[in-house]
């Protein structure tokens, strides 16, 4: 037999006699980890805007020009301390004009009590008169109606005084404002009115604003599910206690660098935004080294402690129109698909209600395409090394 034909005779017979399966596709790898239950402390961020804990505005409460600033934007100023002057020049005279006003005001009130005075001793000298039937009584009625005139008189007169009077003290109370104080200690912010500038009570924005900064409120929202959350895993039985009892919060700054001080969660709005579906939060951060200020931006994070619950990476999760599924190692190589209800997700991890129990050994990642049935080589890895190759998740 010639040598070719015999070397192909032979390379038929080995393929011939090789497995249907050889010619298959590889079985692809998946990692397995098994599932238990663990303590685990979860994370949640939120944005959040600092404001000063008194953040109040600047406004002048008369008319006129500015006629000097007393400090700068960024400086501290105490309670009380003057931030900037109004021209006050048409003040002091209308202020000096009403003090003229109070002394002729006065001058017209001793004018008529004296007068007054008068007509009551010509009704004293004609009463007895008429009574002997000296006089007439015309005469003695004449005189009354002159007294009544006279107490008129002096009336209008008293009246016109306390009116001057007044007048007097609104004038000196609008060259008092004239010297804008600030109205609490802090810091002063942009200043948006300069010397020379018209100011008055109606203006829409405000001089400059000055907020005290040795404590600050940083305002972040939840929705209505993470609410609820924070609700069922909060210890106490009232909102006043869950506050108060709700872990310290961390903040990051815009650098992204973590707050030194770490915050006390204070307050939450009484009703969820029916627009936003989200309820607002507010967390007291100190302020003692003066580092944050009124306007900045950061992270807080707020730690959730979970006791004895079953933790698998959020990568172990396929979602489908709302509905979570794990996948089940079965019969060595073999998955299954479970429903699985979901209590929190953060960062890398899910925590499970219901659907899996500890000791079940499950696919750990690349699950979206997955069925029940599907062979697959498992490849096991520890909960702790799954976790920790993971990316986090935003």
């Amino acid at each position: 037999m010639d040598l070719k034909l015999t070397l192909v005779i032979a390379i038929a017979m080995l393929v011939s006699c090789k497995p249907k399966d050889s010619f298959k596709k590889g079985v692809p790898p998946f990692t397995i980890i098994e599932v238990s239950k663990r303590d685990v402390i979860g994370y949640k961020e939120y944005p959040t805007n600092i404001q000063g804990s008194n953040n109040t505005e600047v406004r002048a409460k008369i008319s006129g020009y500015i006629e000097k600033l007393f400090v700068d934007e960024g400086q501290f100023v105490q309670e009380g301390q003057p931030i900037f002057k109004i021209e006050t020049n048409i003040l002091t005279q209308t202020a000096n004009a009403a003090q003229s006003g109070i002394s002729a005001a006065l001058a017209n009130v001793t004018s008529a009590q004296a007068a007054v005075n008068a007509a009551q001793v010509e009704v004293d000298k004609l009463t007895p008169l008429v009574q002997k039937n000296i006089i007439s009584n015309i005469q003695l009625e004449t005189a009354k109606a002159n007294l009544q005139q006279a107490i008129g008189k002096l009336e209008q007169a008293q009246a016109n005084y306390i009116q001057a009077k007044a007048t007097y003290q609104g004038a000196v109370a609008n060259v008092n404002y004239a010297l804008v104080k600030a109205p609490v200690s802090g810091v002063v912010g942009k200043i948006n009115k300069r010397v020379g500038s018209l100011v008055g009570p109606s203006d829409i924005s405000p001089i400059t604003t000055v907020s005290d900064i040795t404590q600050l409120y940083a305002y972040f929202s939840m929705n209505e599910k993470e609410y609820l959350n924070f609700l069922q895993t909060t210890s106490g039985t009232t909102i006043e206690e869950k506050l108060e009892q709700a872990p310290p919060i961390s903040l990051i700054l815009a650098n992204g660098m973590f707050y030194s001080e770490k915050g006390k969660l204070q307050t939450v709005t009484g009703q969820i935004d029916p627009l936003a579906g989200t309820i607002q939060f507010r967390v007291l951060f100190p302020n003692k080294n003066g580092l944050l200020t009124n306007g900045n931006s950061g992270i807080v994070r707020i730690p959730t402690h979970y006791n004895s619950v079953i933790a698998i990476p959020q990568t172990a999760l396929s979602e489908l129109q709302g509905i979570n599924y794990a996948y089940t190692l079965e019969n060595g190589d073999t998955v299954k698909e479970h429903i699985v209800s979901v209590q929190d997700k953060f960062d890398k991890i899910a925590i499970i209600n219901s659907g899996l129990v500890a000791g079940k050994k499950i696919v750990a990642d690349g699950v979206g395409n997955l069925k029940t049935g599907a062979v697959i080589k498992p490849v096991p890895l520890s909960y702790d090394s799954v976790i920790n190759s993971l990316k986090p998740i935003f």
